[in-house]
């Protein structure tokens, strides 16, 4: 009876916002291999319980309150909004069927990118809308999740969700008209496993991922046991024929994709988060084929144009050699070894008749090179300076599209013949912003154990090394995601008022390959954190900074970093920035979809990945009394991927530690999730709220640029 009053004084709590609102305690102790464990904000995890709403809104309206009341707000917010609504269109996700290049198409201020179709990349004012969320839905809560054309061009599938929670259905749409079919497949795109689908050879139907559909599931398992089935156009979705995935894990995350002339179907199958995947093969006459099991750490394939299927393997090679198959092949020991390991991280590929370009990543930064099919090396295509390849299309002749941008270049279309020149299309974005006054500057940091991190460094050419310049740190560390340079015009706010932004490459991720990736995941995790503070150490011994000039941010794992970092070397850090965070991982797993993560993260019905787990959790190396720097929490009330009692639990904990100061906010957003999919006005107001912060706890007087 008296926590239930305690609740009920929460919800009667007044709604001023000048004090972060008291949460009460209700002790809860579950025991690990004998190793007991006290969570005293248990409660917080059920959000269907009123008093957690209203302990939510009471945050939200203190985080308001003081993020309002930081000098020049709304000078902040307009300088952001003046950069992010410029007129600069850019094109992703590039799609060529026939003549037709299909592509996604942001063109601010509109929230959304929203489907076209286009005759040539020399020719944009060609392109014609398809599908646009901003038609469908005005407000901007709607996304395109993915869009799969069909192989002859008729029609193009598209994955429709909305307010951040990547719950996708399926509608198809006529590409001569833009004209939407009665068909609606639903539940085939989801958070974490996401989704996929691959038309058959005369585009009367296709391949996609089905989620359970209730009976047939219930609860949180509807989110899981994902399959294979097969959607004929103009007949009911309840009648579309199961084709595989009974054998799947129950963590399962396809994609699919078609041989040119549909004969063929591959479906890659991960087995969660974790980096390991298995192969199918669907061959002419129906049947599937697994081609690659886990212990073949096969990671990724694609068809080429006669149907040949290539793949990334792993085994044996950490940075990725490329294998290929003959039409139909499906034993993996008959492979022939395609482009050999490098130097360089194979990250992507296309195939051409003659060619094969291969994307690779070297600590962070791209390079592209060439070879035959033969795997004998054909040169590189020239790239801009520290730069990254974030998109790849083949074209007819040997020739290739590629997406190529900086951290001071805009992203821009580019096109290698089969002689090696290369010429920039009309596909290029324009810079709403100056970055001629900035420079990039290639470190490295040296880690507990002696391993070499790369850090990227952004600043302004005039940049002093006097240990006295607000200087942001950025991490991630997971899942094999690498920190490639990326142009962010809305970052010249943070540069222009003297600051310096620097990116770090730390294992866990893919920058060095999957042997980098699996030196920084389960049990190895403490890698990461001790990556992350050797470079917040070089930023300071190389005098860019000082502690309390320097401030960290990271998102989702890079919220698990922040928070294992914070914990860990409070001394080290003026302020954080946590998006959409992990915190408490004894608990993780249990959360909607946290199954997903074990095969990244470990488990804690493993005695040695529990102790792990317990060494570094966040939420349970909070001590009283510390004094741990400000921090602003971020989360979005519909993100399928972390739960947001993540971050209500590690707020309140923190809260009580600090006991009041310095301040601890958190910002949840009803109408986000995990920030894939936000609209462009959600973006402009959560960046103004990190900014002000982050100028706010640093000393920077914000200077209003004319």
């Amino acid at each position: 009876m008296r926590f239930h009053a305690l609740l009920t004084a929460v919800l009667l709590l007044p709604s001023t916002g000048s004090t972060a609102p008291p949460t009460p305690k209700n002790p809860v102790t579950d025991t690990y291999f004998g190793t007991s464990v006290r969570d005293d904000y248990r409660w917080l995890e059920d959000w269907s319980v009123p008093a957690v709403q209203a302990w939510s809104r009471a945050q939200n309206e203190h985080a308001r309150a003081v993020l309002d009341a930081m000098p020049h707000y709304a000078q902040i917010q307009q300088r952001l909004a003046s950069i992010a609504n410029f007129r600069a269109t850019s094109w992703s996700g590039l799609v060529r069927r026939g003549d037709t290049i299909f592509a996604l198409e942001n063109a601010p201020p509109k929230q959304q990118p929203f489907l076209v179709a286009l005759r040539s990349p020399d020719d944009p004012a060609s392109a014609r809308v398809l599908v646009d969320p901003n038609v469908l839905d005005p407000k901007g809560g709607t996304e395109i999740d993915f869009f799969v054309p069909s192989l002859d061009g008729r029609f193009v599938a598209v994955s429709l969700s909305e307010g951040g929670s990547e719950a996708g259905s399926v509608s198809v749409w006529e590409v001569a008209t833009a004209r939407r079919l009665p068909d609606l497949v639903p539940r085939v795109n989801g958070g974490t496993a996401g989704g996929g689908l691959a038309w058959n050879a005369d585009a009367s139907g296709f391949f996609y991922t089905r989620y359970p559909r209730p009976p047939e599931r219930s609860g949180r398992d509807l989110d899981f046991y994902q399959q294979v089935y097969f959607h004929r156009l103009d007949t009911p979705t309840d009648t579309d024929a199961y084709a595989i995935g009974k054998e799947f894990p129950k963590i399962a995350e396809t994609s699919l994709a078609s041989s040119d002339d549909g004969r063929f179907v591959l479906a890659t199958v991960k087995n969660g988060d974790g980096g390991e995947a298995e192969q199918y093969l669907r061959k002419p006459d129906g049947s599937w084929t697994r081609i690659a099991t886990l212990e073949d750490d096969a990671a990724h394939g694609r068809f080429g144009p006669d149907g040949s299927l290539y793949l990334i393997s792993h085994r044996g090679a950490p940075r990725g050699r490329i294998l290929s198959l003959p039409p139909g092949e499906t034993v993996l020991a008959r492979a022939v070894e395609a482009v050999p390991e490098g130097d360089a991280a194979i990250d992507d590929f296309r195939i051409t008749e003659g060619r094969l370009y291969v994307a690779a990543l070297a600590g962070g930064p791209s390079t592209l090179r060439v070879y035959d099919h033969g795997g004998k090396a054909l040169g590189a295509v020239p790239l801009l300076p520290i730069s990254a390849v974030t998109g790849l299309l083949a074209l007819p002749g040997d020739a290739l599209l590629f997406e190529n941008q900086s951290d001071l270049v805009p992203p821009a279309w580019y096109r290698v013949g089969a002689d090696g020149k290369v010429a920039k299309t009309a596909l290029a974005t324009a810079s709403p912003v100056d970055f001629s006054d900035c420079a990039v500057t290639a470190e490295a940091a040296v880690s507990k154990d002696g391993t070499r991190v790369p850090l990227r460094i952004v600043h302004r050419k005039s940049l002093r090394l006097d240990s006295d310049n607000p200087t942001l740190l950025y991490g991630y560390g997971g899942y094999a995601i690498s920190q490639q340079p990326t142009f962010d015009p809305m970052r010249k706010v943070w540069l222009e008022q003297g600051g310096v932004w620097a990116a770090a490459g730390l294992r866990g991720g893919g920058e060095w390959g999957e042997g980098w990736h699996r030196s920084g995941r389960r049990i190895t995790k403490q890698n990461v954190f001790d990556d992350f503070i050797a470079c917040a150490r070089r930023l300071i011994e190389a005098k860019y900074t000082k502690p309390s000039r320097l401030a960290i941010e990271g998102g989702s794992n890079g919220g698990l970093l922040m928070g294992a970092a914070f914990t860990q070397h409070p001394e080290l850090f003026a302020a954080v920035v946590s998006h959409v965070g992990i915190y408490d991982m004894l608990r993780y797993e249990r959360t909607s979809n946290g199954e997903f993560n074990v095969t990244e993260f470990g488990s804690v019905k493993d005695p040695e990945q529990f102790r792990a787990l317990y060494a570094y959790s966040p939420y349970h190396h909070v001590v009283d009394g510390t004094r741990y720097p400000p921090v602003l929490m971020l989360t979005g009330a519909n993100d399928p991927r972390v739960d947001p009692s993540q971050s209500r639990k590690m707020t309140a904990r923190l809260q009580a530690a600090a006991a009041g100061a310095p301040p601890i906010l958190l910002r949840t957003s009803a109408s986000s999730g995990h920030g894939i999919g936000s609209s462009l006005g959600e973006k402009v107001g959560e960046a103004a709220d990190v900014d002000a912060f982050l100028f706010d706890r640093l000393g920077v007087a914000y200077r209003p640029v004319p």
